[in-house]
């Protein structure tokens, strides 16, 4: 049986090694951003707001050319990371 992610891990790589992550609770909550929000002003010079749903009362600018990647990541809260010692 498939596993359901509890949120998405998007990192932005941002012009001048900048990383930043952000998260969305849906994988359609993303999509409607980055297709209603970035996409249409892929080649702009003016800011665009970025969700920050994890974080009260902190938001996040950033001009949409200067983004160059980003990754999604789905994140699963029965998650355990094991590092090898």
């Amino acid at each position: 049986m498939a596993r359901t992610p509890n949120e998405y891990a998007v990192h932005l790589l941002i012009e001048g090694g900048h990383r930043e992550e952000v998260r969305f609770a849906t994988i359609q909550e993303f999509q409607k951003w980055y297709s209603g929000e970035l996409v249409p002003k892929a080649s702009s010079n003016d800011f665009i707001s970025v969700p920050i749903k994890n974080v009260q009362g902190e938001y996040m600018v950033v001009r949409p050319f200067s983004i160059k990647a980003i990754r999604v990541e789905p994140v699963f809260a029965g998650s355990v990371d094991r590092y090898e010692e």
